[in-house]
Order: structure tokens, then sequence, then C-alpha cells
């Protein structure tokens, strides 16, 4: 069947920043090739999984399990290999690094500090050491330890800022400005730096000074949520509350608001004194090292974005914006156990807290625990059943496990809710209508999905199902096919539409217009088995009888669903047989079926 039922993502409400790209990429945290001792003699005791220890095969299975992302079984087996090798400084360095990324920040400080005593020159061992001084109110100490320069950009940034904030703990607020201000870098560093001045005046009570800073940085990144809130509370300190809520009224227009800054905008509205977004230094070394790790963990460096985001809940537990990007980085590796482990550390009293359990929720189901999942958003669900994001994510898991009924009841409960329909709830009533198109119901279903383009006209999504169910049916076929046009003409290298397109000239048997569609699919698709699958049928029926097999067979190999395999190898077998099709196809497709 057609990708007519992919499910649409919600759009993220957080812009993604593209900077740091070039510089992961040059950021080596991989071993090099084994530097380590791979003697085989057996020593008494075990390894962490339990078999006897050898040297060379601790080392091995602790460079496998890094390869996998799995940094506390590579940590426990380079920390073996290390008491049996411990003069060898890779071993130390991989050790450190990994029970940081692992979030073992107290044991990583340990092998930070012998780093140091090694003479070996690692920033984020000057930042766990220093960060742990923080932390114990040593400012003195953590200034000498982060006053140390180190090469690169990223560290220069990072450990620089993280200076700037030990000053400020002691009290020294002109010479932090004048770190943060001597930091030379690439252009991304300017947002940073200019956040982070603003962060230290505002929280020294220098507030005129401290909107100069915010205006510099609101200038360069408008879509970033920590920018826009600090512009926000600072133009707010000034006096100047009416700018201050346009600040956070322009943000809602591009990103569809969020939370925080919800909360930041009632904190105005109510006239009361507003504070710092931080006033502890190990918060403020948090927010820099929060801030450089969600960037680089959405574009890969995983090792080195937990790493960052691992040392920033050490420093302030109470980071939220660490804990849900951390829990993103996690979903990212395919690992849902630890994701759901950071985003329960989302503090109770957050407004983030919501958006934490709803992902734990998703996770749940990402784990197979659909009881879980279940239980978890409906527990939200029935705390507030106006939360339109965890009636969604529930009724999509459920939709996703072919359970329309309860779907349908989970997503018409949401819409009850809402007093009077806006653009934003096209979404909703989408995905009602998906469900009640897969129990049959069809004239409750065709009547949601035409709601939804009232509420958001031309949306792809909504036009691509709609159009392709009308054609299925043969009903209003020149309304059908004209959606799908419009909607590949809205989405054109979505291969999922481009696809629907093709199947839909496949039903009304205008096959080589077909071939033209899902040859374009193919390109924007290659490893889809349905688009593969679709494109055998049309050329089995142009003639092209070797050119079908190929891509039936390649459909076979791409791992289609249970149920169109033995379809799939029955038209491998025998061509094919029985023309899908609809009434439609055999009449002239000028006249309206419906």
């Amino acid at each position: 069947m057609t990708q007519k039922t992919g499910a649409a993502a919600i759009p993220d409400r957080r812009p993604f920043r593209q900077m740091l790209l070039a510089l992961v990429g040059v950021i080596i945290l991989t071993p090099a090739p084994a530097a380590a001792e791979t003697s085989a003699d057996s020593v008494a005791f075990g390894t962490p999984s339990g078999l006897p220890f050898t040297l060379s095969g601790s080392y091995l299975s602790g460079r496998l399990a890094g390869f996998q992302k799995d940094y506390a079984q590579a940590a426990a087996f380079y920390e073996e290999t290390l008491a049996a090798d411990p003069t060898n400084t890779m071993l130390l360095e991989r050790t450190f690094l990994l029970k940081l990324a692992n979030g073992d920040v107290e044991e990583a400080v340990h092998y930070a500090r012998e780093l140091e005593q090694a003479g070996l020159q690692n920033f984020l061992a000057q930042l766990a050491l220093g960060g742990q001084n923080i932390v114990e109110g040593k400012y003195e100490e953590a200034d000498k330890v982060l006053s140390e320069g180190r090469n690169g950009p990223l560290a220069q940034l990072s450990v620089g800022i993280s200076r700037a904030w030990a000053l400020y703990g002691n009290g020294r607020i002109d010479e932090a400005l004048a770190v943060v201000d001597g930091l030379s870098g690439p252009d991304w560093f300017e947002v940073f730096k200019a956040t982070h001045q603003a962060h230290l005046l505002f929280a020294a009570g220098r507030t005129a000074e401290a909107l100069d800073a915010a205006e510099g940085a609101y200038a360069i990144d408008q879509g970033a949520i920590r920018v826009s809130d600090a512009y926000a509370r600072v133009l707010a300190a000034n006096g100047r509350q009416k700018d201050a809520l346009e600040v956070l009224d322009r943000y809602d227009a591009q990103f569809r608001g969020h939370p925080k800054l919800d909360q930041t905008r009632e904190l105005i509205a109510s006239g009361a004194v507003i504070p710092p977004m931080v006033t502890d230094p190990a918060a403020g070394m948090s927010e820099i090292l929060y801030g450089l790790g969600a960037v680089i963990g959405r574009d890969g460096g995983e090792e080195l974005s937990t790493s960052y985001l691992q040392l920033a809940l050490f420093l302030d537990p109470r980071a939220e914006f660490a804990a849900i990007a951390l829990g993103s980085v996690f979903e990212r590796m395919e690992q849902p156990e630890r994701a759901i482990d950071a985003l329960m550390k989302v503090p109770e009293d957050s407004v983030l807290k919501r958006e934490a359990e709803i992902q734990v929720g998703m996770n749940f189901n990402q784990l197979d625990q659909l009881d879980e999942a279940r239980a978890h958003l409906q527990a939200l669900i029935e705390d507030d059943p106006s939360d339109l994001e965890a009636v969604i994510a529930l009724g999509n898991i459920l939709r996703a496990h072919e359970i329309y009924d309860d779907a349908e009841t989970v997503y018409s409960r949401g819409l009850v809710t809402i007093a009077e329909l806006e653009s934003q709830h096209w979404l909703l009533l989408y995905f009602r209508g998906i469900a009640r198109e897969r129990l049959g119901k069809w004239e409750l279903a065709e009547a949601d999905f035409r709601k939804a383009l009232e509420l958001n006209e031309n949306q792809p999504l909504v036009l691509n199902y709609l159009g392709y169910s009308l054609v299925d049916q043969g009903l209003k076929l020149d309304e059908a096919l004209e959606m799908i046009r419009t909607a590949v003409e809205l989405r054109p290298t979505d291969g999922y539409i481009v696809d629907s397109l093709g199947w839909v000239y496949f039903r009304l048997g205008r096959y080589e217009e077909a071939v033209t569609e899902l040859e374009r699919a193919i390109e924007l698709r290659p490893a889809d088995p349905v688009i593969n699958d679709h494109l055998g049928d049309a050329y089995w029926m142009v003639g092209r009888r070797n050119e079908a097999r190929f891509q039936w067979n390649h459909a076979r190999d791409l791992g289609p669903d249970a149920k169109e395999l033995p379809k799939i190898l029955d038209k491998i077998e025998n061509g094919l047989t029985d023309v899908p099709g609809t009434d439609a196809a055999k009449a002239d497709t000028g006249n309206n079926g419906g």
C-alpha cells in the first residue's frame, strides 16, 4: 500500500542552529589503533561480562562496546584493562572520557586528575576538574585549573566561559567579563559570548549593561529559546515590559511557543521583580556546557555531546534543558532506557516536566512496552485532558499498533476539550481521520480530512491521504488527482507523496505516467520496499518484465511488511496476475466517480 499513512512528525518547537558541524568532525574522541599491551595471559579476576580476564580481550571488548555506544560497558572494560596496565595513557584517556559520557562524573574527575598529573592536556579533563572545584565553591582553584590554555575553538570557548563563571564566584566580575570578551574564534562564538556576558552582568545587578549584551545575542540568534528568554527578562528588568512581551510574541509566532517562555510571560505580566536566569557559578558553567552539548548532539558527536550534558547536570542537577537534550541524544542513539533515565532528571516543578513525561511514554513504546507506554501517557491525559501533545502521543502509539478504535477514542477526547478549532489543530483531525479510515468509517474520516484542510489549506499530508483514499474508492476522481498533484508540487522531494501520485496513476490504468512518477519516487527513497514493489508492478504493466522482477526482488530484500512479503514472492515467481485497480480504472477518468 502506498505511503499515505506515514505519520506526520509534530514540528519541533525548538529551532536547530547549524553550528559546529565542521568542528565536531575534527574532534577525535575515538581511540587510536591499539597501543595497549595485548598479552593474552589470564588474570585471577573476571571481566564486566563475567568471563575470565585477558588484557587483549578486555581491551577489544571495550572498543566494541564504545563503537556500539554502550558507554557503561565500555568504561568498565577500559577501567579493568587500565588496572592491569596503569601506565598506558591511551587507556587512561578512554576510561576518563567514557566515564564522563556515561555520567559517572565523580569517577571521571578521579581519572581527570591522573591525566593532569601525567601531563596530558585534555580539555574535557580540565572542564571536569574545574567543574568539581566550582561545585565545591573552590573558585580560586577552579580559576587556576581553567586558566591554562587549550588548543581548538571548542576547548577555548568552553573553558574560557567556564573560567569566567569561576571568577564571578570569586567576586571578580570585571575580570570575568574581560575573559569572555577576549575569546577569539569563529563567528558562532559571538552568540555564546554575548549571552554569557548578559548572564554575568544581570547576575551582578548591572542590568543596563546586561541589556546591551542581551541585545547583541538576540540580534545574532532570535530562534534560540535561551537567548530569547534572557533578552525578554533583561528588557523587563530595565522597565521595558512591552518590548519584552513583543520578543516573546515574536518567538511564539515563528516557533509555536514554548512552556518556558510562557512562564516568563506570566512573570513579566505579574509585575514581579524579574530575577536573572543564572545566579550561581555552577549553573553558569552548566549553561555553556548545555548550550554547546545540545548543538553537538543534534549534529552527531554523541560521545562528546553526552560528556558535555552529563557534566552540565553534575554542575546543576536542576538543568532541565540539559536533561531533555541528553534524553534526545540517547533517543537518537536508540537507547530508550538511557533516554528515560535522563528525562526523569527534569525537576518535578519544571514547566518542562510534562514534555519530558510525554517523551518517557514514547520511549517505553520504543522498548516494546506498550502497556507501560499506554499507562504512562494515559495518566498524563487523566491529569489534564486538554494536553493535546499527550493525546497525540498516545493516539499515535495506539495507531501504530493498529489499535484504531482506541486511537480514535483518544483523539476524540482531545478534540472535545478545544473550545474553538484553530489552524494548529489540523494535525489532530488528520490523525483521527486516519484511524477512522482504517476502521471503515469513511464518511467520518473524510469529514475530518476536509475540516483539517479548512484549518490548514493545502496541507500536503492531508491532501495526499484524502486524495489517495478517494481514488482508491473510485470517488471524486478529478478532485482527488488534483489533491495529490498539489501535494507533490508542495513537497516535490517527498518520496512517499511522489509514490502516491505514481500509484494513483497505476490504479487508474495510466501505467506510463505511473512509471515516470514511481521512478522519481525511487530516486528519492531507494531503500523503501513499498515503492520498489510499486515500481515493479508498473514495469510489468508496460511490458518491462525483467525490470519488474528486479524491483520485486529488491523489495523482498529490503524487509517488507510481513503481510506483503508473500504477495511479492508470488509476483517474483508468477508475475502480476491480479492487477490492483479501482472501478475508475475501467472508466473515463474525466468523469467524477462520486
